[in-house]
């Protein structure tokens, strides 16, 4: 009997529609070859969204991701909406997806792929094997703490203000996910934050390591953010799982991403309470600069549809045929315009969706 599914495709802004449009043929494949029956939806988000209905994010597109199994995100922005309100910019659409799912877990893999071990800026021996899995928490913090805004003060002056607030409740849940996420991996977590100059910091710290008694086989360690950076680009090979905050952990998962080569090979996953919503999305933005040009790289997007397959649709089978499909064609030497070496052959968009369809033709005999 067929598994059925419900997916809520938004390709977003710039490259978005383009790289969306060869996962799409990826979900196509799995119906017709590995019998998972998709229900697929369409919206709009972001820039595109603000074009139609004046906001990033209609409430009809809001309620149909709450419905469905899981959402599928291309990318957001670009300069055409920089004058627009800040409340309405593209961006925002992100955010209130994240707050009003409650997707407060953000997995960011750091995979090195063998056939892009010389792509990355990094000596070849500091980043081959790299495996790290980056645990952010995304709905806290000061991106959403108040009080927040831009106040006048007079006499010419103005002040910004943004806060960072975390509660034990907070910490905890991200937490677990960490450790249950290093139990099926080699067992190591590694929390950040600034627990030296942020008194959130040090509630991170306490309350992280009360967590951490309740998986005495997992080993824990503390480093702070700015060390964290650091020896991400001295030793990456040192860290398992990472679990840190929203603002910690945006920077330090984009640090993670550049030592594998390229921010187009990476996908993400934000998921909810177990069982709830989920969103997938590849870590790079909607690069204006080369939308509708047919180069952009299209392996994240897929990539973030095997984590979909992997960690909503409990298809861990199909998720795999996806990331051996993609290391097949990396290692046949075909690569999109950001990953080209010299000696491989460059493709564009849509034959990089191509190869990778032949390639899971190939693995699924």
């Amino acid at each position: 009997m067929a598994k059925e599914f419900s997916l809520l495709i938004l390709p977003g802004d710039g490259i978005g529609p383009e790289i969306m449009a060869e996962a799409r043929r990826v979900v196509d494949w799995l119906r017709t070859n590995r019998d998972l029956n998709f229900t697929v939806h369409d919206g709009l988000v972001g820039g595109a969204a603000y074009d139609v209905y004046g906001k990033p994010l209609s409430h009809e597109t809001l309620e149909l991701a709450k419905q469905v199994d899981a959402v599928l995100l291309g990318a957001v922005g670009g300069p055409k909406w920089d004058g627009v309100d800040y409340d309405k910019r593209p961006e925002a659409g992100l955010l209130i997806l994240r707050k009003e799912l409650e997707l407060f877990a953000n997995l960011r893999p750091a995979i090195c792929f063998d056939a892009l071990v010389d792509a990355s800026s990094l000596k070849a021996d500091l980043v081959s094997g790299l495996d790290i899995m980056i645990v952010r928490e995304l709905t806290g913090g000061v991106y959403f703490g108040e009080p927040r805004g831009i106040e006048d003060l007079g006499n010419g002056q103005r002040r910004g203000v943004n806060t960072q607030v975390y509660t034990t409740s907070e910490i905890h849940r991200i937490a677990h996910v960490a450790f249950d996420m290093a139990a099926k991996r080699d067992g190591r977590v590694t929390s950040s934050e600034k627990a030296n100059v942020m008194e959130s910091g040090l509630l991170w710290r306490e309350e992280v390591t009360r967590v951490a008694e309740d998986y005495p086989e997992i080993a824990l360690d503390h480093m702070l953010a700015d060390s964290c950076a650091m020896q991400l680009v001295r030793a990456p090979k040192q860290f398992d799982v990472i679990v840190t905050d929203n603002l910690f952990g945006d920077m330090l998962s984009d640090v993670a991403a550049m030592l594998t080569g390229s921010l187009g090979m990476l996908p993400s996953a934000a998921l909810g309470v177990k069982g709830g919503s989920a969103m997938y999305e590849p870590v790079h933005g909607s690069a204006p600069d080369i939308a509708g040009e047919g180069i952009a790289n299209p392996i994240a997007t897929i990539l973030s549809l095997a984590m979909a397959l992997r960690y909503t649709f409990d298809c861990g089978v199909e998720a795999q045929l996806i990331e051996d499909a993609v290391q097949g064609v990396l290692a046949g030497g075909l690569r999109t315009a950001d990953i080209m070496q010299p000696g491989k052959a460059k493709v564009s968009t849509s034959v990089m969706g191509d190869s990778i369809l032949r390639a899971l033709d190939s693995l699924n005999k």
